[in-house]
């Protein structure tokens, strides 16, 4: 039998090390933390339990197939709901905009807002649905490792249609007018990695599916899903390892033969890097057997960080839906603060995600479980008073908003930045999803899922094909499995 070791238990490993196992390899996954899930993991205090990272469930496609490719489905682990609204967007002096989920209602929601604007969101959408259902198909499951992949006849039929070479930003603008529906199209990209004037209208596609897929909740949390996940792994066989850090990878005659952890050794034909891929390259290998020199990530332009607060809040608040967007301060400012001039923002955008709206276990009875979110750029100073501070700010507006005190009723608090990132994910400059989908940045420019000078070492993740977010690297555990499976198909 056929081995190989995984570093890392995010959701681009737990998916490599299932995808690998179904293919007859002996698995090992070895992960730094307690528990699995990488930034998906979870914890509990003072009766509240709290998503650590991803709380958006949208592209549930993914998922579902997924599951799917072992003979299960996503309701076999865990309750998933579709929330309506969606969600709502807060802007200036309290106007509030709640996304209903189905179709006709978000229609009728556009049009009172601007006439003729229900007809250009149909097209809108459409337009999105095609370029999704073409990177669903033809792209996004490519390896990134030949040009050729991309000469597809079909791509390279409708290449115009997929809008590559042109701003999202002016794509939305030319269907919307009204503020507030261009803010509302435009805050998908945000996680994306740049601002939306420099972001390939390509793109669409994550608007076409937050509204027309709609957004949904796993009950008990997002960690279920990554439990879910665990378990289709373990019926194949696959071992995991929690609390073992990665500190070197073996080599012996221009060969990986395993993972050395604080530990023990994992002998192994096959080693997947799937935590950060600057840090396997940088800690885990030589100088000489690196893909990329420190320059090469320098160079690249990353996504956001985060300053995150976990807060349980022991009253009911009102006004608040499961997903709340705060945009009532100027969208440009605070892009300009994490991509052109990185800094603090001075007005920011924020999040506010209050799970226990929908699901009455992650709070105890009458209370809340908050958890908020400023994206900033990356690698910027963090400290325990400056996320004092922006707390602080942030409450203010949300007591504004729901027009209630909340600090009074602040029964546990945690915070969560850049050096959290940096030290408990050994994310390069502290970035929370990994490198922007600049076009620059997109399919094969991104980092090469396997070693040119290892060649039985390959990469998963947010780092390299096909991108950031949840969805993109449960299909990047996927890839790399393919590419392993052809890899020893011809070494054999």
């Amino acid at each position: 039998m056929n081995t190989a070791t995984i570093i890392g238990s995010g959701f681009a490993g737990l998916s490599a090390a299932a995808h690998l196992a179904r293919l007859g390899y002996g698995v090992d996954v070895i992960e730094k933390h307690d528990t699995v899930g990488g930034r998906a993991r979870s914890f509990q205090a003072k009766g509240y339990t709290f998503d650590m990272g991803p709380s958006w469930y949208w592209m549930p496609d993914v998922f579902e197939s997924f599951f799917q490719s072992f003979d299960a489905t996503a309701s076999d682990f865990y309750n998933l709901v579709k929330l309506d609204p969606g969600f709502q967007m807060v802007f200036k002096n309290q106007v509030t905009m709640q996304v209903p989920a189905e179709l006709d209602a978000l229609c009728h929601m556009f049009e009172s807002i601007e006439p003729g604007s229900a007809d250009q969101l149909c097209k809108f959408l459409s337009e999105g649905e095609f370029k999704y259902d073409m990177s669903m198909s033809h792209l996004i499951k490519n390896p990134g490792l030949k040009w050729t992949e991309l000469l597809n006849a079909k791509v390279l039929k409708h290449w115009p249609k997929l809008d590559l070479f042109s701003s999202y930003r002016r794509h939305v603008a030319a269907h919307f007018k009204h503020p507030h529906l261009r803010a509302l199209m435009e805050f998908p990209v945000m996680f994306l990695g740049t601002a939306p004037s420099n972001t390939p209208a390509l793109y669409s596609l994550m608007a076409y599916s937050g509204l027309a897929q709609g957004t949904y909740y796993p009950m008990g949390g997002f960690a279920q899903v990554a439990e879910g996940m665990r378990h289709v792994g373990e019926r194949l066989g696959v071992q995991f390892h929690t609390q073992q850090s990665a500190k070197r990878i073996r080599i012996r005659d221009g060969r990986a033969t395993g993972v050395e952890s604080e530990h023990q050794s994992f002998m192994s034909d096959v080693v997947v890097g799937t935590a950060d891929y600057h840090h396997v390259e940088r800690k885990l290998l030589p100088k000489s057997l690196r893909n990329y020199p420190a320059s090469y990530w320098e160079q690249k332009q990353f996504s956001p960080s985060c300053l995150l607060f976990y807060v349980g809040v022991g009253q009911k608040l009102n006004k608040l839906i499961h997903h709340n967007l705060f945009f009532d301060e100027p969208i440009d400012d605070h892009c300009d603060s994490i991509y052109r001039e990185p800094r603090w923002p001075d007005k920011p955008l924020f999040y506010a995600c209050c799970p226990s709206k929908t699901d009455p276990n992650v709070a105890p009875e009458g209370k809340e479980n908050l958890f908020l979110l400023v994206p900033i750029a990356s690698g910027i100073e963090d400290n325990d008073i400056i996320r004092e501070e922006y707390f602080q700010r942030i409450i203010k507006r949300l007591e504004s908003y729901c027009g209630q005190d909340i600090t009074p009723h602040i029964e546990y608090r945690r915070s969560y930045c850049v050096k959290d990132f940096q030290e408990d994910y050994n994310a390069y400059k502290g970035n929370a999803y990994g490198l922007a989908n600049t076009l620059m940045q997109t399919a094969n420019l991104k980092p090469k899922i396997r070693n040119r000078k290892i060649n039985n070492l390959f990469y998963a993740g947010q780092l390299t094909v096909p991108g950031p977010g949840v969805p993109p690297s449960i299909i990047s555990g996927e890839i790399v499995a393919q590419a392993i499976s052809q890899y020893n198909k011809f070494s054999s």
